[in-house]
């Protein structure tokens, strides 16, 4: 069985986003049948049904306002607007002004974080995701959101890709609803913060589960040993509900902000 979805108008904060999908439908399941990873739905689009897993972005971006409807509307997912507003709070305490920030939205997807930061007042927002079909629904649906956008595996960049992302002086890192479940690993989001400047600010969330001492994704130890070695130094943590399971039951997620205290010495880079 499965229960049907009604689908009421969901506006984007730049313009609307024109939608395709005449419905969605989320398979009936007791909690905890279906893990976070393997969950997935049905869509009617032009007549036609589609099986979707909710883990095939490439796949939700190639149907206009799939997205959006999906994890915002009926799920209720809240993370971008949610670690944006953590890091507002913070820049606020520490005194820079937001239109300060040069920021490196990793895992930007359809541009739903860069929106957030745009609304705060980020003078410069350059998005890096690794599918290409991420980058054609945001220049699809939010046009001139990003000063620049990389399709770029972050554990292999190219000299010329570091080169391009060096040149851009990021003194921020967003990442969103990305981490522990193999979308960006342990050595991309190390990457990735090697790429900001010391000072800089970092804004992410992450799975409550992936926080416990024996989580497997790496990413506990991760940020433990970057706090420990006074890597980085935490500003802000807030346990939270990111969004609804599939069968309606809350998925808690942590956010965080912190400092860069000094550059990541080589075995980070080891980390995995």
């Amino acid at each position: 069985m499965q229960r049907h979805i009604a689908m009421p108008r969901w506006r984007k904060r730049i313009g609307e986003i024109p939608c395709s999908v005449e419905a969605i439908r989320l398979p009936t399941v007791d909690h905890g049948r279906i893990s976070q990873d393997h969950e997935w739905c049905e869509v009617v689009v032009s007549g036609n049904r589609r099986r979707i897993r909710f883990h095939d972005y490439d796949r939700i971006y190639n149907i206009p306002g799939l997205y959006e409807r999906l994890f915002y509307d009926h799920l209720k997912c809240c993370s971008p607007s949610r670690v944006v507003r953590l890091l507002a709070d913070v820049v606020s305490d520490l005194g820079p002004d937001p239109d300060s920030l040069r920021v490196l939205d990793l895992g930007a997807g359809n541009g739903m974080v860069g929106d957030e930061l745009h609304h705060l007042g980020v003078s410069k927002i350059v998005g890096v995701d690794i599918i290409p079909e991420a980058k054609e629904a945001t220049l699809r649906d939010r046009p001139g959101l990003y000063d620049d956008y990389l399709v770029t595996d972050m554990t292999n960049l190219s000299p010329s890709e570091e080169e391009r992302l060096r040149r851009e002086n990021f003194n921020c890192l967003t990442t969103v609803a990305t981490l522990g479940f193999g979308d960006v690993p342990t050595a991309a989001f190390t990457k990735a913060l090697d790429l900001i400047g010391t000072s800089g600010m970092l804004a992410f969330n992450i799975k409550a589960d992936f926080l416990r001492e024996n989580d497997s994704t790496g990413f506990s130890r991760l940020i433990r040993q970057l706090s420990r070695e006074e890597i980085i130094q935490i500003q802000a943590y807030c346990r939270y509900r990111h969004r609804m399971s599939i069968s309606g039951h809350p998925l808690y997620y942590v956010a965080m902000v912190a400092k860069k205290l000094e550059d990541l010495p080589d075995h980070f880079c080891r980390i995995q």
